[in-house]
């Protein structure tokens, strides 16, 4: 996989001061990946040291109050081909820089004061599709003992939990906010196990419960909520759907987005909002474009066949009709299921990372789909399931 990273977090000295800030996660994200280093002064030819430069408008300009945008706009250009040329996907760039910045931008005054915006070789990786991240996301995304990455598995997917090196199990009873009567259904068990995969820190729920079999929102989250409580802030939905014929094929899937078509909210049902300080929770990006991209960059460095879609969630049990999947198809959903929106819902709430991986085992609205079709088609994808999670789990 290549990934453009700021050569000042890789430590090389650069910034106009003649420093660098290296950052040791990104370090070690460069070393599992094809890094190409890039920084758009360097390549504007500007000199080391110099003035520090600030975004004012459209306009960059340095403390001395010279106009350097010219400079910046070359740099940058320079920057964006290269990386564009290389095939990367993904960008770590230093924060809040006047040609890096990505959301946050320093205001000009020189004050330290922070306004949205970007960096001017942000602004054109934006137009080439390029996804772009700071070093705080790769440190935020980073696994460790006190924040393993949460595995939640849907049905036929839960023998992922078997390659786990165990330190300890829960048994879902034990589990706040998770029913006591629940018994789990065909391809699901309910016992979690906290310990590593690869030596990466994880906690594994081999299994979840439903709306459809009448379960509230807020305990079909309750996973997540326990997740959370145990300081997971990555957390990795897996699901079986249908591919929406014309929108996406039998096989795997990364979720890009979704619509939430249960007619339940977790958060309408969560005592638990009543202690934050707004209700409203923004759901752009909900499924993280971080650990998208590098889900995307893991299957085509292992030959993965993987699509991307938005995935709509359905109460369920009985699976579509065809007016049904007509209607899907028009809304743009790629992939169609009983699960995972509510549980997405929750955990944006709660500020997680979340990717979306999806097993589409059957083509939506055709005949002779049964829950022991869903089954024999996870075993039979179960080795690239595997490949992919792992190798996921690798580069964070």
């Amino acid at each position: 996989m290549r990934v453009a990273v700021s050569a000042c977090l890789l430590g090389e000295p650069v910034r106009f001061d003649g420093g660098s800030k290296p950052v040791r996660e990104v370090m070690e994200l460069a070393e599992k990946v094809e890094a190409r280093r890039v920084c758009p002064e360097r390549a504007a030819g500007l000199p080391v040291p110099r003035p520090p430069a600030e975004r004012v408008g459209a306009r960059v300009m340095l403390r001395t109050g010279e106009d350097v945008t010219d400079a910046f706009a070359r740099g940058a250009c320079a920057c964006a081909r290269e990386i564009v040329r290389s095939g990367a996907r993904l960008a770590v760039l230093k924060a809040k820089s006047p040609s890096c910045g990505v959301g946050l931008v320093y205001d000009g005054t020189y004050s330290g004061r922070l306004v949205p915006g970007r960096g001017v070789l942000a602004e054109r990786l934006s137009e080439e599709g390029v996804c772009m991240v700071t070093e705080d996301t790769v440190r935020a995304c980073k696994p460790s003992v006190e924040h393993p990455v949460a595995i939640v598995l849907g049905t036929g997917l839960g023998h992922l939990a078997s390659l786990v090196r165990p330190v300890r199990r829960i048994d879902y009873q034990d589990i706040e906010g998770f029913p006591a009567s629940a018994r789990p259904v065909a391809g699901h068990r309910f016992e979690a196990t906290v310990g590593t995969i690869d030596g990466v820190p994880v906690v594994v729920y081999p299994g979840r419960i439903h709306l459809y079999q009448g379960y509230s929102a807020a305990e079909v989250t309750s996973l997540v909520r326990h997740a959370h409580h145990l300081g997971c802030r990555d957390i990795v939905f897996a699901c079986a759907t249908g591919a929406v014929p014309g929108q996406a094929h039998v096989g795997l899937g990364i979720l890009t987005d979704q619509i939430n078509l249960t007619g339940r909210n977790p958060l309408a049902e969560w005592d638990g909002l009543r202690d934050v300080e707004s209700p409203f929770v923004d759901m752009n990006e909900a499924y993280a474009p971080y650990l998208r991209t590098i889900a995307r960059g893991v299957a085509d460095d292992l030959g993965i066949a993987v699509e991307e879609g938005v995935y709509a969630g359905v109460l369920g049990p009985c699976f579509e009709t065809p007016a049904e999947v007509a209607a899907l198809g028009a809304l743009g959903v790629s992939y169609v299921g009983m699960s995972t929106v509510n549980e997405v819902i929750m955990a944006k709430a709660l500020g997680m990372h979340v990717l979306g991986l999806t097993l589409a085992a059957n083509e939506s609205g055709a005949p002779a789909v049964s829950h022991e079709s869903v089954l024999e088609a996870a075993e039979r994808h179960a080795d690239d399931f595997e490949r992919l999670v792992r190798g996921v789990l690798r580069l964070l």
